[in-house]
Order: C-alpha cells, then structure tokens, then sequence
C-alpha cells in the first residue's frame, strides 16, 4: 500500500479520518496523498468553520489548485472544533505532507462513523 497509513481510516471521497471514532470522541480530518497528488498544488484551502455541524458525505469546505476547484467532503457527522490554521500561509504543506502537516480539521463526533474504510479497502479503491 503505496502511502496509505495503516493507522488511519479512509473515505470513498478520499479523505482520511485519525482518532477513536466513538461519539463525542474528537478525530482529525484531511485528504489522503492520492487525492493531493490528483488536485495537483494545492493554492488555497477552505475548511469549515469552528462551530460549524458537518454530516459524514455532504460538502464542507473547498480545496482550490492548479488545476481545479474541488469540493472538500467530511467523512464523519459532528461539530467542527479547531481548522488547520497554517493551511492560511502554507495549502501546499496538503500536498506535502498530507498525513501531518497538512490535516484539515478537527470534529467532536455526534454519530458513529459509518462507511469508513480500512486502510486495504482504501488501497483497493485507488488500485
């Protein structure tokens, strides 16, 4: 598996989802490397904002590059509790550092995630 952390969990829209997924539990959220590589330099980020309920599937947020602006997916329901502020200065450290530096935001989970994917699965997927 080219680049795809096994610790994490995956989401047919390509983002990955770091943490306990219990309710109430807060996660991580960014895209994963195979989606960055796809967008190309990523120039500009909008997550969603603190505060704001996301629902696992539906648009949060925008990533524009190079190539194209692209709709940024939560893969997870909750409450948005903190945004990557660096992605501000720096939306190429998405393409760089996808797992690390380049996360996107945080949620407080009100639901269970569902239909996440294991790190094979994922694999499968962008096979």
């Amino acid at each position: 598996m080219a680049n795809i952390p096994a610790e994490l969990k995956y989401s047919a829209e390509h983002e990955w989802v770091d943490g306990d997924p219990a309710v109430g539990a807060v996660v991580t959220v960014g895209i994963t490397a195979h989606a960055a590589d796809a967008l190309g330099d990523i120039v500009y980020a909008e997550p969603p904002a603190v505060g704001d309920t996301v629902t696992a599937g539906e648009v949060c947020g925008e990533l524009e590059s190079t190539k194209a602006v692209s709709e940024l997916y939560s893969p997870v329901t909750g409450k948005v509790t903190e945004t990557n502020e660096a992605l501000e200065a720096a939306p190429e450290s998405i393409n760089t550092d996808a797992y690390g530096a380049g996360w996107i935001f945080k949620v407080e989970l009100t639901a269970a995630p569902q239909d996440l994917l294991t790190p094979e699965a994922y694999s499968a997927l962008t096979a």
